[in-house]
């Protein structure tokens, strides 16, 4: 499978140290992980924590052709502190270089000529011009590609017009269960369930799959017309961070691969588990211990 992954890359900033992130970032590390095909389209600065990412880019088997170095723009960071609650709260650093990356049009041929399967996108990256107008680019450059928007919004990072853009032009949607809430009370109030929310997304918007994760309880899904929900693995969370992201990976992987909802969101549902039992956005794990809490 090949996937075109748009969105920040940067640095979750913690009180004693750095981790590289950003969701965009993380799905693809943990795809890639997962054996597909991932071309990462984002923007570092030229400064030493862009040289860091890329480093960490060759490390985890992505390729950087398609990572713009931005002159006069640091490499995106965010400052992460977790509060009385143990939720984190993050605090964005703009401007960032993961704004304003640019292909050329010898770049949006290779797009055409690789001819990914998916394209994915959030919506952090997307509040900038540069962005959005080089998304519709991409999207054009692969016409036949199914397209997966993880919604994510981060603190005012968003609009209601911004994903009123947005959600009409994905066949997946990913959501959290927060972010479930907050998108029933801007479209559809009141909130009355998971299941009306996914089914009135669906309905105004025509995604074929809607999916909401649900932290330990683990997630509902609205595939077609049928609704399901599969229940999460208990582990001892040591740092949730990345957790939806790998998430969003592996769901991925299982709609690939022509499964049932049912069985992607379990496969989902482990990954992101024992990614939410170790430290860091993209901890290092195997297929076996995947396997292992099956």
């Amino acid at each position: 499978m090949r996937v075109l992954v748009i969105g920040e890359v940067l640095w979750d900033v913690f009180p004693d140290a750095e981790h590289l992130g950003g969701a965009p970032f993380n799905f693809a590390a943990h795809l890639r992980r997962l054996g597909h095909d991932v071309l990462f389209v984002s923007g570092v600065g030229h400064d030493e924590r862009g040289r860091r990412v890329l480093r960490e880019m060759e490390q985890l088997g992505l390729r950087t052709s398609a990572v713009s170095i931005v002159r006069g723009r640091p490499t995106g960071y965010v400052s992460v502190s977790i509060g009385p609650d143990g939720k984190h709260d993050f605090e964005i650093h703009r401007p960032a270089a993961y704004l304003e990356p640019a292909l050329g049009d010898g770049d949006l041929k290779a797009v055409t000529a690789w001819q990914p399967d998916w394209v994915y996108t959030g919506t952090l990256a997307q509040t900038a011009g540069t962005v959005r107008a080089l998304t519709l680019r991409l999207f054009a450059a692969a016409p036949k590609a199914r397209r997966f928007y993880d919604v994510n919004l981060r603190k005012s990072c968003y609009s209601p017009e911004l994903l009123q853009a947005l959600l009409p032009q994905t066949n997946v949607i990913k959501l959290n269960d927060a972010e479930a809430e907050q998108i029933a009370g801007m479209f559809f109030p009141p909130f009355r369930g998971f299941e009306a929310l996914c089914r009135d997304l669906q309905s105004a918007y025509g995604a074929e799959t809607i999916c909401v994760t649900r932290g330990a309880a683990g997630c509902s899904v609205l595939h077609g017309k049928a609704y399901v929900e599969a229940s999460g693995y208990a582990v001892k969370t040591v740092d949730s961070v990345g957790a939806g992201d790998a998430f969003g990976a592996a769901f991925m992987h299982g709609l690939s691969l022509g499964w049932s909802a049912a069985r992607a969101a379990n496969f989902a549902n482990r990954l992101g588990a024992l990614v939410a039992a170790r430290a860091g956005a993209i901890p290092e794990w195997t297929a076996a211990e995947l396997e292992a809490l099956a």
